[in-house]
Order: C-alpha cells, then structure tokens, then sequence
C-alpha cells in the first residue's frame, strides 16, 4: 500500500494532466457539434477498419468448413437433378427437351466426397491417398475430380481409405478431345513439371487453335464426357509425324489438392465385363 501511494505522489503531476485532458475533450465534443462529427466519423472509420481486419483473419481460418458447405450443396443439388431427370423421363417428357434442361456431363453418376490426406507430385508415379473406402462406396476405377478439374482415377481400396493414380503418373492414360471437336487422343504425363501433360495420338486432320479446351471424351467407363483437363499450351508432332503431339497445361493445381469428389456410374461393371469378356474372345479366336 505504502509502494502504491508513493507511485501516486510521484507520477501526481501526469495523472493531472491526463485528468484535465480528458475532461478538456470531453467539454470539446460535448458542447461543439463540428469537433463532435469529427470525431465520431474519425471513430467509425478506425472501428470500420479493425471490424474488416477481424473479418478477413475469421473467414480466411473458416475458408476450409466453407468450402466443405459449399461442396456438400454442389453435390446436393446435383444429385436432385439427377433424380429430377429420372422423374421427367418417367412421365415421358421429350429426350430434346430433357437434354435442355440438363447440359451436364454427370448425368446418371453417383458422386461422393473424399478429403486428400496425402499426396506426392515429384516421384515418376504419383499417388494421390483419400480418408474414403469401401465401406463408403469407393470402389477401384472410379474417376477422381476436383473443382478445377480431372485428378486421377482409383486404385486401390480399403475398408476406410482409397489410393488414387494421379494424373500425375505414368500408368495413367485418360481419353481426351478438344472441346466442340469429336477428335480425341490420350492423355499422358511425363515426369517433369505437375503443371503439364500431354495429349497424344490426336489425328493431324483434327482443328485446334492454342488456347483451346481439352476435356473427356467420355470413351471410357471412368469419366462422363466434358469434364475438365486444361488448356492446350503448345504444339509439336508426334515421333512419327502422323499425329499432333498437344503440350497441355492442366486445370487442377496438384500442389493444393485438398476435397476431391468420385464419381461411380451406374452400370460401370456391367460394361466393364462384357468389354473384357470382348477381349478374351477375341484372344480365343486368334489363339
């Protein structure tokens, strides 16, 4: 106690002036209205200022629950035009009709949600790993999307995890065209950078201009057509000068994976068998 009155007695002379200005600004924007508009404009400004600062730390730390919000709608909502869809087509409405109503690629898929907990992009063979498995529905040969595009196609399964083959991989081959063209070639990455790969065996007949969209073809059991891969980025010929060789700068930025969506077709299986049962076949009849 006797500490505190000697600080008192000493600083006496501040605590005053501090005392005298308060009140002295107190009378100022009390009594004058100019000084008053002043300094409550001035404080909604600073207090504007701090709220919008506040406001941008909280949503970039909310950007992950947000964007899940915003996925679980997407995905809502594209599921219930599918079973809208179905429900037109029972009441007979016209195919020409149907098809304006719904210009999506995802027509007849099931699509589920995964998040990426591990992922590599130096390695020759990269794989991508999900916290989705068998027991949620993912099965091996389901394509992998993201918002931006084509990641990769599954691999391998276990009860509560799933292994996916990136774009980013030597075994992975995906069937591609040019938007607006029904020409198509494969897809391949060779190893180097994970911004691009290259669309391989396209016909030198087929148009393209630099530029333009590449997507799925849909010429497979993986991914509906019109899904999109990226941009065509440069051009040269194949080694054997008979088809375009399309350098091709992809649209998902594999450093920043993090939700990815898979889709399973119906009817997948089923034209999986008949198309190796094809295969065998024909083994049988050149054996």
């Amino acid at each position: 106690m006797r500490n505190l009155l000697d600080f008192l007695i000493r600083y006496n002379y501040w605590f005053l002036f501090i005392l005298l200005e308060v009140v002295c600004m107190f009378l100022l924007f009390r009594f004058n209205h100019y000084q008053r508009g002043v300094f409550f404009t001035s404080a909604n400004v600073v207090t504007g200022k701090v709220y919008e600062l506040s406001g941008g730390v909280s949503s970039y730390f909310h950007l992950k629950s947000t964007n899940q919000a915003l996925l679980d709608r997407n995905l809502a909502l594209e599921q219930q035009i599918t079973q809208l869809e179905k429900a037109l087509k029972e009441y007979h409405t016209d195919s020409q009709e149907i098809a304006g109503i719904r210009n999506t690629p995802l027509a007849d898929y099931e699509i589920f949600k995964a998040n990426v907990i591990n992922n590599s992009l130096t390695n020759a063979d990269n794989y991508i790993t999900i916290d989705k498995g068998e027991k949620d529905g993912i099965r091996p040969e389901m394509g992998v999307v993201d918002a931006n595009g084509v990641v990769g196609i599954v691999y391998m399964t276990s009860a509560h995890y799933s292994i996916v083959i990136s774009l980013l991989n030597s075994k992975s081959n995906i069937s591609c065209k040019i938007l607006g063209y029904e020409y198509f070639g494969y897809l391949k990455w060779e190893h180097g950078d994970s911004k691009y790969a290259y669309l391989k065996d396209l016909p030198r007949h087929a148009p393209f201009n630099l530029g333009d969209t590449v997507v799925t073809s849909g010429y497979s059991t993986v991914f509906p057509p019109g899904i999109m891969v990226g941009t065509v980025d440069d051009m040269s010929d194949s080694h054997d000068g008979l088809s375009y060789l399309l350098k091709v700068k992809l649209a998902t930025d594999f450093g920043k994976v993090s939700i990815v969506r898979i889709l399973s077709r119906s009817g997948q299986q089923e034209q999986r068998e008949l198309e190796k049962k094809a295969t065998k076949h024909d083994h049988k009849l050149y054996t």
